[in-house]
Formats: C-alpha cells, sequence, structure tokens
C-alpha cells in the first residue's frame, strides 16, 4: 500500500492516542510502526498498538496485494499475529475508529475504566 496510506494510519493513530490518554487515565496505549515484513520478502506494513497493563494487541496491516483494505487482527503481546484478519475499506477507517478499539478491547477488566 502506498506511503500515503501508511501516514494517514499512522497520523490518526496519533490522533486516537492522544484522545485515549486524556480521556482514560488508566489505558496508555503503545504505538509502533513495523517495516519488517518488507524486508522478509512480503510486500505489507504492519502497526501495532498495544496496552501493557491488559496484555492485549491490536494489530493493522495495510497489504500491497490488498489495495483499500486494512486488515486488522485483536490478539495478546505473547501471540504471534494469526492469520486470520478481519478487514475493512481503508476509505472507513477513522480516528474514531481506533479510538473505539483501543477504548473497548484496552478498558477490559482494567480497574477505574468505563464498562461498554
Amino acid at each position: 500500500m502506498s506511503e500515503a496510506a501508511l501516514k494517514s494510519l499512522s497520523d490518526m493513530a496519533s490522533e486516537a492516542h492522544a484522545r485515549i490518554q486524556q480521556a482514560y487515565q488508566t489505558i496508555n496505549p503503545v504505538v509502533g510502526v513495523r517495516r519488517g515484513m518488507r524486508e522478509m520478502g512480503i510486500p505489507a506494513d504492519a502497526m501495532t498498538i498495544d496496552c501493557l497493563r491488559t496484555r492485549r494487541r491490536i494489530n493493522l496491516i495495510l497489504h500491497d496485494e490488498k489495495p483499500g483494505l486494512l486488515l486488522y487482527q485483536f490478539s495478546t503481546l505473547e501471540e504471534e499475529a494469526g492469520n486470520e484478519f478481519e478487514h475493512m475499506p481503508f476509505t472507513d477507517v477513522t480516528v474514531d475508529t481506533l479510538f473505539d478499539w483501543m477504548r473497548t478491547y484496552f478498558s477490559e477488566d482494567v480497574p477505574d475504566s468505563p464498562t461498554h
């Protein structure tokens, strides 16, 4: 996928991260962009959003062979990314999408977080 799509996703993740930190003191996600897939010959870029407190991870993939789609998967820090990914049109991905995923997935079983 294009560098522009990766930049756009990174910008959205950064904004969602800032909003999460303002709204939920107990959730402090760690966002990382990983270019290692390309080094292994896989034409894709990956982003992870981790919550160290709950040990949960959101995997996001922009794959050159699936242009226009965001592949995503919810896992834990201990699990390797599996082969089963959900997908959605990249044009449907917003800051609110990423914020809601972080809020919902990372706040489960975390004290002082709102229930959903």
